[in-house]
């Protein structure tokens, strides 16, 4: 005998089929719920008050640029400034340290004219610097190390000043960089081979298996030495200051090299202790016997024990009475430093920081410059945590 059916199974199915209905709406209501918070969340958040105007991305400033917002007025984009500041500078404006050159009687000997010097609250600018007019979209890396639009650069005369040093060179609608420098006129990727020959690294490679990660490029012109680092796995920090060149740092930054304004005056750099394996300088054109020679140990500061400090210069290997009179002056210096020269070679020093605190205990007291008391080198800069 056979078993009778079950009972309500059609019921059943009925059921199930009804519930997966359900589910699949619900999940549909929660997906379109996340997609509305996600493109309206700002209507439905309490803090922001839609009462209050939304500012047009594109809004202009007034001539002066000076008319501060309403305190409870809610900004939803940035504003542009005005066209006539596409080449502002916050805080490194030219015009206005020319001012207080003037004013403030600022000591040109150290400097202090390319350092940063904000103006006040009232006459700051609270809007997005537009690029240039004509700007348009930069060429990309890797081509962008050896060529970028001369449209781009609203001061492309650096090109002609140093074309015979091959730092750049007009070619039609573009600057093409041969990687050429005041110092490395056949090449940066030459001279940085040239430089770890002369440090006895393996196959020609500044990095040195590793060891060598970060450097900081003191006076880059149009950062070559930089951009030819990548290629050896070294990251490069280009540094110059907005001098008479105008905007070297902007042809560093369309290449799409790390770079940024700045000077050893009479503060100290953006970067913490030890924080690069190399240090260089090819005709940065700095006095480093100034102050008992602070500016050296400021790059003392940001090396790692064992780090390079990198010097091509006149004085390394001209002969003139001038020029061996500062090479002694600049031993000398390195000498009370604890530095070792770890090479030198034709026109090109190269120094070595200890490892270890021994030398430094060695030193009679009194000796400057003060290495061994850090709060004593900031005293002489006027740097203060």
């Amino acid at each position: 005998m056979r078993p009778p059916p079950p009972q309500g199974r059609g019921a059943g199915g009925g059921g199930a089929l009804g519930r997966r209905a359900f589910a699949s709406l619900l999940a549909a209501a929660v997906v379109a719920l996340a997609l509305l918070c996600l493109f309206y969340g700002a209507a439905f958040a309490p803090s922001i008050r839609r009462a209050h105007p939304r500012l047009p991305l594109r809004l202009r400033f007034r001539a002066q640029g000076t008319e501060a917002l309403p305190a409870d007025l809610v900004v939803s984009s940035i504003p542009v400034c005005d066209a006539r500041h596409s080449e502002l500078i916050p805080c490194l404006d030219r015009r206005l340290h020319y001012q207080l050159r003037l004013r403030l009687r600022l000591n040109l000997s150290l400097m202090e004219h390319y350092e940063r010097h904000c103006p006040p609250a009232p006459r700051r600018l609270n809007c997005l610097i537009p690029p240039p007019v004509g700007y348009q979209v930069p060429i990309m890396w890797p081509r962008s190390r050896d060529e970028v639009r001369k449209a781009n650069i609203p001061h492309p005369h650096l090109a002609a000043e140093k074309s015979d040093q091959r730092w750049m060179v007009v070619n039609g609608d573009k600057i093409n960089f041969p990687g050429g420098g005041t110092h490395f006129h056949t090449g940066a990727d030459k001279y940085i081979v040239h430089l770890a020959q002369m440090l006895n690294f393996p196959n020609g490679k500044l990095n040195n298996g590793g060891n060598v990660r970060n450097v900081l490029d003191v006076g880059c012109g149009v950062a070559s030495f930089g951009a030819y680092l990548l290629s050896h796995d070294i990251l490069t920090m280009s540094l110059a200051p907005n001098d008479v060149h105008e905007n070297q740092i902007q042809f560093a930054l369309e290449r799409g090299i790390p770079a940024t304004l700045g000077v050893l005056g009479t503060r100290r750099l953006p970067y913490p202790s030890r924080s690069f394996e190399m240090a260089h300088c090819s005709r940065c054109r700095i006095s480093w016997l100034q102050r008992d020679g602070v500016l050296l140990l400021e790059v003392d500061r940001i090396l790692r024990p064992g780090g390079y400090f990198v010097y091509s210069s006149p004085e390394a290997y001209a002969l003139d009475p001038f020029n061996r009179k500062l090479w002694r002056q600049m031993s000398d210096l390195a000498r009370r430093m604890c530095w070792r020269v770890a090479a030198k070679k034709n026109q090109t020093v190269i120094w070595a920081k200890p490892l270890t605190n021994g030398c430094y205990m060695r030193r009679e007291p009194r000796t400057l410059p003060p290495c061994a008391n850090m709060m004593m080198i900031q005293m002489l800069l006027g740097m203060y945590p």
